[in-house]
C-alpha cells in the first residue's frame, strides 16, 4: 500500500478586481493548468466602484468551460469548488437569489459619511468616539474605517441613497458568499470573510458570533445578514444547476472560500506565525499570521480571523500598487508590461530624485485617507521617459517600506526575508527595486500571479484534510531570490524620507483640493 498523501483534484477560482483566475490544482497546491480572463469595474461619480456579480458568473462558467475542455479527463473526478475573491464588497441579494443591483466592491467610498457617523462620539480618538471604538476593538479587533469602503459602509448607504434596493434585499453577501451561494444555494458566510462588517464578537476563533451591542451601534438588521460558518469548511454539494453551467460533476463539494488577502496568505506558503508575505497586484498588503488579537487604530491596522483555521492575520491594505503601472502603460500607450521593464531597467536607481506617491485612489494603511492623491515630485528638464516608468516602482516600493515599518512594529518582529507574490513578482527589476528599497531578501514564489488560487486549492485540501497547516510552506516553492544591494540600498535610504515627509507636508492640500468633490 502506498504511503504517498492523498491528492485530490480542485476547480479553484480567484476572482480578482481586474482579472479571473482559474486553476485545476490538487488539494496540496500543485498547478496543473490555468484559465484567465480579464474583469470590468464601474467608476462612478462620488466614490463609486462596481461590479455586476451577473458578469462574474458567466465569466466563472466561460472560464471553466475552456480550462476543462482542454483536460476532459479530469472534469469528471474534481472533488471540490473553492474561490478566492477580492474582499470588503457587498452584494444585495434578493429573495430569488440573484442580486438586486451591480455590487459595491472594495474601492467603493460612497458610504464614507454613514461610517464617520456610526463611529462619532465624544470625547474622540483618531477620529472615533472613545465609547464606541473601545467597544469595537474588544469584540472584533478592529472598526469600521472613515473611507467608507467596508460592506457596513455600503450598507448603510444603500439604505441611505437607495431605499428601495434596501427594502428588495433578503441578504447582504461578501463577493466569495454570493459565488458560494451560486454554487451551493446557501446564503453564508465565514468567521473570516464577515469581519469588515464589524458586528462580530471575534475573541474566541471557533465561536465567531453576530453580537447585539456592535449590530445596534452601527445599525445593521440581523435579518439581512448570513449564517456564519467557520473558515475551511464544506458549504454543501454543487447545485445541479451550476454543476450543469460549469461542467463537472454535482458531488463537487464547495468549501467556504476566502477575501483575496486571505487566500494569497496560504498561496504565498506563509503560513506559520510571524511567517511573512509581500503581494503586489492590483493593490498591495504586507502581512503575515498571528496568534493573538491586536489593533493599532493609528495605521489602520489589526490582527483579524484567517482562513486557516484558528489563527489571526495582519490585516492591512494599500489601495493602488499594479494598478499604477497600469495606468501608466495606458497614458504611455505603452504595448506591455515588459516594455515598461525594460525602460525601467535602463534608467538609474533613484529616478534621477524624481519621487513618485502611488496614492490614485487615496491610501488604507499606514493612513486612512481617501483625499491623498497620488502624483510625481521633483520633476526637472532633465527627467526622462524610463525615469517615470522606473520611479513608479519605487514609488510603489516606498509605500511598501512605510508599511513593513509598521508591521514589523505591530508584530515586535523583524522580517528576515519576504515571500512575494501578485502580478508585480512577474517582474525581474521590480522585485529587485523591493529587494534595494526594503533591505530585505525578495523570495519570489513559484506561479506568483497563481497564489490566490493555489490558496484556494490548498484551504480546499485543509477541509477535505487531505493537507496540514505545517506541510503548507514546503509544498509553495521559491522560484527565485533577489538579494538587496548595499551601493543601491544606500540611494532608497536617502530618498525613502522624502516619500514619507511628502504624505506630511501634502495631506492638508490635498484635504482642501478634494473635500466635498468625491472620488
Amino acid at each position: 500500500m502506498s504511503d504517498a498523501p492523498r491528492e485530490r483534484v480542485v476547480l479553484a477560482i480567484d476572482l480578482g478586481t481586474t482579472a479571473l483566475k482559474i486553476a485545476l490544482a490538487t488539494t496540496r497546491g500543485r498547478l496543473i493548468d490555468t484559465e484567465t480572463e480579464p474583469q470590468r469595474v464601474t467608476l462612478l461619480p462620488g466614490g463609486g466602484a462596481e461590479q455586476d456579480p451577473e458578469d462574474w458568473w458567466a465569466s466563472i462558467v466561460r472560464v471553466s468551460r475552456r480550462l476543462l475542455g482542454r483536460n476532459g479527463e479530469i472534469a469528471g473526478g474534481i472533488a471540490a469548488v473553492n474561490a478566492s475573491v477580492h474582499w470588503s464588497g457587498t452584494v444585495a441579494v434578493g429573495e430569488d437569489g440573484r442580486s438586486v443591483r451591480p455590487a459595491l466592491i472594495w474601492m467603493d467610498s460612497r458610504g464614507a459619511d454613514e461610517a464617520r457617523r456610526i463611529t462619532g462620539g465624544f470625547p474622540r480618538i483618531q477620529g472615533y468616539g472613545v465609547g464606541r471604538i473601545v467597544r469595537w476593538i474588544r469584540l472584533t479587533g478592529g472598526a469600521p474605517t472613515h473611507s467608507g469602503k467596508d460592506p457596513i459602509a455600503h450598507i448603510l448607504w444603500l439604505r441611505r441613497a437607495e431605499p428601495e434596493t434596501y427594502a428588495r434585499t433578503a441578504v447582504f453577501l461578501e463577493p466569495k458568499d454570493w459565488v458560494n451561494l451560486r454554487l451551493t444555494g446557501r446564503a453564508v458566510s465565514s468567521f473570516d470573510a464577515i469581519t469588515l462588517h464589524w458586528v462580530t464578537d471575534n475573541r474566541r476563533l471557533d465561536d465567531v458570533r453576530y453580537d447585539k451591542r456592535l449590530r445596534r451601534m452601527a445599525g445593521i438588521d440581523r435579518a439581512k445578514l448570513p449564517e456564519l460558518l467557520p473558515p475551511a469548511t464544506v458549504v454543501g454539494a454543487l447545485t445541479g444547476a451550476a454543476a450543469r453551467e460549469l461542467g463537472i460533476h454535482s458531488t463537487a463539494q464547495v468549501v467556504t472560500g476566502m477575501g483575496d488577502v486571505l487566500a494569497a496568505a496560504i498561496g504565498s506558503g506563509a503560513v506559520l506565525d510571524l511567517e511573512p508575505h509581500l503581494c503586489v497586484g492590483t493593490s498591495s498588503w504586507l502581512t503575515c499570521h498571528v496568534p493573538l488579537k491586536k489593533t493599532d487604530l493609528q495605521h489602520n491596522m489589526a490582527s483579524l480571523p484567517a482562513a486557516v483555521p484558528g489563527r489571526y492575520l495582519v490585516a492591512n491594505e494599500q489601495e493602488s500598487a499594479g494598478l499604477c503601472l497600469t495606468r501608466l502603460k495606458d497614458l504611455l500607450l505603452a504595448e506591455s508590461y515588459g516594455e515598461l521593464d525594460r525602460l525601467a531597467e535602463t534608467a538609474l536607481a533613484g529616478s534621477g530624485g524624481l519621487i513618485f506617491t502611488p496614492w490614485l485612489n487615496g491610501e488604507r494603511t499606514p493612513v486612512d485617507d481617501s483625499l491623498v492623491r497620488g502624483g510625481f515630485f521633483n520633476q526637472s528638464l532633465q527627467t526622462t521617459r524610463v525615469d517615470v516608468v522606473r520611479v513608479v516602482l519605487e514609488g510603489v516600493a516606498y509605500n511598501s517600506r512605510w508599511l513593513l515599518t509598521h508591521v514589523e512594529r505591530f508584530v515586535k518582529h523583524r522580517f528576515e526575508a519576504l515571500r512575494m507574490i501578485g502580478g508585480g513578482a512577474t517582474s525581474d527589476v521590480w522585485c529587485q527595486i523591493l529587494a534595494d528599497v526594503l533591505g530585505r531578501p525578495i523570495l519570489r514564489v513559484e506561479h506568483p500571479v497563481f497564489a490566490g488560487a493555489r490558496g484556494a486549492a490548498l484551504q480546499a485540501g485543509l477541509a477535505l484534510g487531505d493537507v496540514e497547516v505545517e506541510e503548507i510552506g514546503a509544498l509553495v516553492p521559491v522560484a527565485g531570490t533577489f538579494e538587496p544591494r548595499d551601493g543601491i540600498r544606500a540611494v532608497y535610504d536617502r530618498l525613502y524620507p522624502e516619500f514619507v515627509n511628502l504624505y506630511r507636508r501634502t495631506k492638508p492640500i490635498y484635504a482642501r483640493l478634494n473635500r466635498g468633490r468625491g472620488r
